[in-house]
């Protein structure tokens, strides 16, 4: 008996890396999978085909869907389709995306488009749509335990130069992960987002290549990130709302949302004056402030708590 035995899920961009792990890993666990992933060469095998005839190999049920997830309509179509071949849906795993490894004044506006309508839009639009659906079984009294897991970026969460565009669209998703949580609480979904490092095509050079020793452990494999996403897919997992993850290697860890780390109030208890504010922002960043022309030092450190400036 697997954890998922009896769930449906589609997972996008699973033609391959991280995708494929996670398609491969959730049927071996009982879940009848849509692997979806766009067809860039036609003229070759599907890598979606290649990867449903894997999951069929191990005993699995699989079937394949080549849309685009940049297309709306299309995915509300999958999810339609999905429910009425197998009569439910249970988990999403948004995992489709591109890369552009460019400095933000070197990027063109169709890079820009083009990432952005399938990391940001087509996560978005799958989300929508499934949501939709759950919904709807919710308010006709269906027992619905909906799972969505979405994939970010270190990149998003914590900047690195030339991720300007790819970080964009991979915040977003932080974003909405957050607001799907919210929104679909009461009826019964729940959505998280991880943030995977892995060595894959798509992320080629990145990562450390795989050790020589055939049996020693190689942390950057895709298939050290896919327990994560089994796990959250799980009914175990139906508290577990709102979070963002990192999982790499043998490790994972939640990752904290932003926090107030100081605030200042108008000694005058009205607006702020940008005088003000130059005192007041260094205060802000544990610094002390700037003095001002007349002003002493021991004047300036009056009233300043020594615990904010050390």
């Amino acid at each position: 008996m697997g954890t998922l035995d009896g769930k449906v899920a589609i997972v996008t961009g699973a033609g391959t890396g991280l995708g494929r792990s996670h398609a491969l890993a959730l049927a071996a666990e009982g879940a009848t999978v849509v692997v979806s992933n766009r067809v860039r060469d036609p003229s070759t095998t599907p890598s979606c085909s290649l990867v449903a005839e894997e999951i069929a190999a191990a005993g699995g049920v699989a079937v394949t869907d080549t849309s685009s997830v940049a297309d709306w309509e299309a995915m509300g179509d999958l999810v339609g389709r999905t429910v009425r071949d197998h009569g439910r849906l249970d988990i999403v795993v948004n995992n489709a995306g591109v890369l552009v490894w460019k400095a933000i004044c070197d990027i063109s506006e169709d890079e820009y488009d083009e990432l952005m309508a399938i990391n940001a839009k087509g996560t978005f639009a799958l989300t929508k749509h499934a949501c939709e659906y759950w919904r709807q079984a919710a308010s006709d009294g269906a027992d619905v335990r909906g799972r969505i897991i979405n994939t970010t970026s270190g990149i998003a969460l914590f900047g690195f130069p030339r991720g300007g565009l790819y970080g964009t669209s991979k915040g977003a998703i932080v974003s909405l992960t957050k607001v799907t949580a919210m929104e679909m609480r009461p009826y019964g979904v729940t959505a998280n987002v991880i943030w995977p490092e892995a060595r894959t095509r798509m992320g080629k050079g990145i990562f450390p290549e795989a050790p020589e020793d055939p049996d020693a452990f190689d942390p950057y494999l895709p298939e050290n990130i896919s327990p994560l996403v089994v796990y959250l897919a799980s009914d175990a997992a139906g508290w577990v709302t709102g979070q963002v993850f990192y999982i790499q290697g043998d490790r994972v860890q939640r990752i904290a949302g932003w926090s107030v780390d100081g605030e200042y109030h108008s000694e005058s208890g009205r607006s702020l004056t940008a005088e003000e504010l130059a005192n007041a922002i260094p205060l802000l960043h544990h610094a002390l402030p700037p003095l001002q022309p007349g002003t002493s030092l021991q004047d300036a450190l009056q009233g300043i708590d020594p615990e904010r400036v050390a």
